[in-house]
C-alpha cells in the first residue's frame, strides 16, 4: 500500500487514511486531484504547522518521501525462516515459494516514480525482484482465469489485476526496492509492485496470489478507488 492504507499515530491510535484524504477534499477524487496537489503541500503543512487543533499536522504525507501505512493496528514480521509465498486458484500446479526460492529466480530491475493518490510522490525509485509473468507461467495459468487476487500477511489487505495487467514486464514480486532488501515498513519482505499504477495498488506483505475468473476489489477498490489506478489515464 503503499504507502496505500491508513496511519498509526504515535502511541498506537490508528487514523484512516480515508479521513486524512477527506480532510484534503480527496477521497475517490484523489485520483484525478493527485498530480496537481504536489505544488502547493508544503503550504499546506506550513499553514498546518501553525494551526493545528486536530493534532494531524505530522500526519500529512512529506512531499519528499515516503509515508507508511497499514490498515490494521500490528503487521507481523517475516524473515527467510517463516517467509512464504502461496501462488493457487485456477492454476495447473499450485505453488509455494519461500524468500530463498524467490531470490534464487531470475530478477528484474524497474525504475519508476512512486506517485500515491496523497499527492506525494519519489522521483526515480529502483524496485527489483521476480517478474510477476513468470510466476505465472511456472504456476500455468488453467482455463478460465481472467485475474488475479493479491492477499497479504497483514491479514485484512487485499488488490486485484487482470491477467493482462500482472503479464506487463513491469510489474514485480519485489525483493529489494532503492538497492537494499524492502524492510517490514515498506512492506517487506516481499511486496507487490505495479509501476504503471498507483501505490495503492502495489500491495505490501504479499503472502498470496490467486488467479481468478474475475476481478475481485481490493480493500481500497471497495471503499471507491479505481479498480485500474492507472497514472496517467488507461493504457
Amino acid at each position: 500500500m503503499s504507502e496505500n492504507e491508513s496511519e498509526n499515530m504515535p502511541g498506537g491510535a490508528p487514523v484512516a487514511r480515508r479521513t486524512l484524504l477527506g480532510m484534503l477534499g480527496a477521497g475517490a477524487a484523489g485520483l484525478i486531484a493527485a498530480p496537481y496537489l504536489q505544488a502547493g503541500w508544503e503550504g499546506l503543512l506550513a499553514k498546518a504547522s501553525q494551526v493545528d487543533p486536530t493534532g494531524l499536522a505530522g500526519l500529512l504525507p512529506d512531499p519528499g518521501g515516503f509515508r507508511y501505512y497499514s490498515v490494521v493496528r500490528s503487521v507481523p514480521r517475516k524473515s527467510e525462516a517463516d517467509y512464504e509465498l502461496k501462488i493457487d486458484g485456477l492454476v495447473d500446479r499450485a505453488r509455494t515459494y519461500t524468500l530463498a526460492d524467490l531470490h534464487a529466480l531470475p530478477q528484474t530491475r524497474v525504475v519508476h516514480d512512486v506517485r500515491c493518490t496523497d499527492g506525494w510522490r519519489v522521483e526515480k525509485v529502483p524496485f527489483e525482484g521476480v517478474k510477476l509473468s513468470d510466476l505465472l507461467d511456472d504456476a500455468g495459468v488453467a482455463a478460465g482465469g481472467k485475474a488475479l487476487s493479491f492477499d497479504c500477511f497483514d491479514g485484512t489487505y487485499t488488490e486485484s489485476l487482470t491477467l493482462e495487467q500482472a503479464r506487463r514486464s513491469d510489474v514485480l514480486v519485489a525483493l529489494r526496492m532503492q538497492d537494499a532488501p524492502i524492510t517490514h515498513e515498506h512492506g517487506g519482505p516481499v511486496r507487490l509492485y505495479v509501476a504503471p499504477m498507483y501505490f495503492y495498488k502495489s500491495a505490501k506483505w504479499l503472502s498470496g496470489i490467486s488467479v481468478t475468473s474475475r476481478v475481485i476489489p481490493g480493500y481500497w477498490e471497495e471503499r471507491g478507488y479505481d479498480v485500474d489506478g492507472w497514472l496517467d489515464g488507461k493504457h
